[in-house]
């Protein structure tokens, strides 16, 4: 799995541990069986690989919940 991404440094990517959350962010380094990511607020995030579930490529279009308003004409 380190070796797998390692070739992801210097993209986006979306990391599922488990639970109700993701994680998103720049690939800095993989070593030691850590993951570092930067998200977008330049604050870096460490993971451990052996707990890593699912990783895919982060999409550009960011999606977020909420409401939508448009107007009529």
């Amino acid at each position: 799995m380190e070796r797998f991404l390692t070739g992801y440094i210097g993209k986006k990517l979306d990391v599922y541990c488990g639970g109700a959350s993701s994680l998103r962010g720049e690939v800095l380094k993989v070593e030691d069986g850590v993951l570092h990511l930067k998200d977008n607020d330049g604050k870096i995030c460490f993971i451990a690989i052996d707990k890593i579930v699912v990783v895919w490529e982060a999409r550009e279009d960011e999606h977020r919940a909420g409401f939508v308003s448009f107007t009529e004409k």
